[in-house]
């Protein structure tokens, strides 16, 4: 049983309230979140209504069903950020290659800044690399990447498709990736990932 003191700092961060409207925005029951989570729908109603504070384990659970962070639940309304500003200055550089061999490209988050993210955005630099070579690499989701500048030779399926400033490609990234600038000039793109 919590004392006060903890009740209270417990109810500001409206636990509660957060997993009714996720509930809410599925369009989905106490019963059916009860099914996924493996809770009754009676103490899932008392963790709505504030009566009852969920441990770690029951609060992931219930995040795991609506594919978000337990920081969903604690970061309060006016500290939760709707909107994110990155700035040109504020954004860090890092290489494919931690090591610094062989880099074909370097690429700064361009929303790092923003919680509970759909998306990851980056801005990738590409080097130029023989015909042929390309470090590959899987994730799961999709990519997007749009050529801003250049000419960029992306392997896919062991071959290599090529893209000019301004052409666009989506592809299921869960299958083996590269790239590689083709040509002295710049190359430089922005890259969508997603789950």
């Amino acid at each position: 049983m919590a004392t006060e003191t903890l009740s209270e700092g417990l109810a500001a961060y409206a636990v509660g309230d957060k997993i009714r409207a996720l509930r809410l925005k599925k369009k989905m029951g106490l019963v059916q979140l009860g099914q996924h989570t493996g809770m009754s729908p009676a103490m899932l109603s008392r963790i709505e209504r504030g009566r009852l504070f969920p441990t770690l384990p029951t609060l992931l659970r219930i995040a795991l069903v609506f594919g978000v962070g337990l920081e969903t639940f604690f970061a309060k309304d006016r500290e939760r950020r709707r909107v994110a500003i990155v700035r040109r200055g504020e954004r860090q550089r890092f290489a494919d290659d931690p090591a610094g061999k062989n880099v074909s490209y370097h690429f700064e988050s361009l929303d790092f800044a923003a919680l509970d993210r759909k998306l990851n955005a980056y801005y990738a630099d590409f080097e130029a690399m023989p015909p042929g070579w390309a470090r590959t690499h899987v994730h799961p989701g999709a990519e997007f990447i749009h050529v801003l500048q250049g000419r960029l030779g992306i392997f896919l399926d062991e071959e290599e498709q090529t893209l000019d400033a301004g052409d666009s490609i989506y592809f299921d990234s869960s299958q083996p990736h590269g790239y590689r600038r083709i040509g002295a000039a710049p190359c430089n793109a922005l890259v969508v990932t997603v789950l």
